[in-house]
């Protein structure tokens, strides 16, 4: 084993967990401990409850609304794509679910591998799209940050790289996989300092929205 990959696999990785973990906990927990802003005015009569309207919130927002519907389409659609490519990737291989089962001590069946690969070269496919969506689009061009394209690096990275390992392609493998899990500590390290944490806030956000607008009896 390498220098490269035996750091990778040990000191990058532990102290990427440890970012990862504590930026997390101190995100949502600077979060919750906002002060809250007092609301002025009584609910509207026949509104439903705050709880209601969370629920609401984000589930609705799960589907476009009717009338952006044709707009949205390909976000939408390329959003499931990516954002469930992903999720099976690193939840249905069997080497992620090993270091899964080290880490937390749980595991579960994983995908046969021919699967995976193919579910992780449609996801590279829609991630690429995406990119070329932003930059071609007048709005997304103009609206997007630093922090939207160096998020994107780093989620797509580890994808690169894990499907050069898996393939066994681009240097030996010692060298390859020793850069997938470098970028995946760069991933970890990224994520609760940057917008890929709305991969926890999303949940607060909407429901936050949909409990307020409930609140004032607008439709969720």
């Amino acid at each position: 084993m390498t220098g490269l990959l035996e750091f990778a696999r040990g000191p990058a990785l532990q102290i990427a967990v440890a970012i990862f973990v504590f930026g997390t906990i101190w995100r949502l927990v600077a979060l919750f401990l906002l002060p809250k802003k007092l609301t002025p005015s009584r609910k509207r009569e026949g509104a439903s409850s705050r709880p209601m309207g969370a629920a609401r919130g984000i589930l609705s927002r799960f589907v476009p609304h009717k009338a952006f519907a044709r707009q949205s389409l390909f976000s939408v659609v390329n959003g499931y794509v990516f954002h469930l490519g992903l999720a099976i990737v690193v939840f249905g291989y069997a080497p992620h679910i090993l270091y899964i089962e080290g880490l937390l001590g749980v595991s579960w069946p994983a995908l046969p591998s021919p699967l995976i690969y193919v579910v992780g070269a449609i996801t590279l496919a829609s991630l690429v799209a995406a990119l070329i969506r932003r930059l071609a689009n007048p709005v997304q061009r103009l609206i997007s940050s630093a922090d939207d394209y160096f998020s994107w690096a780093v989620t797509t990275a580890p994808l690169v790289t894990g499907m050069m390992a898996a393939g066994n392609v681009g240097g030996s493998y010692e060298t390859i996989l020793a850069i997938h899990l470098l970028s995946f500590a760069v991933l970890l390290i990224w994520l609760p300092f940057g917008k890929l944490m709305h991969t926890f806030l999303f949940f607060i956000s909407r429901g936050a929205t949909g409990a307020r607008l409930a609140w004032r009896g607008a439709k969720v």
